[in-house]
């Protein structure tokens, strides 16, 4: 039961995946294309965090952390890119 269990929450994660490339593609600004990437940062850390539960790997989940503070950090640099209208001095 597990098994498919975590089989449907991969074969959802792959087609939320799908829809946040075609945004991340085709956004019709660059905030909506950073939302877009930091959706695609999540749901990176959800299907490492699900495949630590099906293989039993507890490792994977330091990547998901890893990958969660790296998708903040992007997140945070791109919103100081918006905010000031290009590249910054400081």
């Amino acid at each position: 039961m597990i098994e498919l269990a975590v089989d449907v929450v991969f074969a959802m994660i792959c087609v939320a995946l799908g829809l946040a490339f075609y945004r991340l593609a085709l956004g019709p600004r660059l905030p909506s294309r950073v939302v877009a990437l930091e959706l695609i940062t999540s749901l990176i850390i959800g299907a490492v965090a699900v495949y630590a539960i099906k293989s039993d790997i507890e490792e994977f989940l330091d990547v998901a952390i890893v990958t969660g503070l790296l998708g903040f950090m992007a997140t945070v640099g791109f919103a100081r890119y918006i905010e000031k209208g290009g590249p910054r001095d400081d």
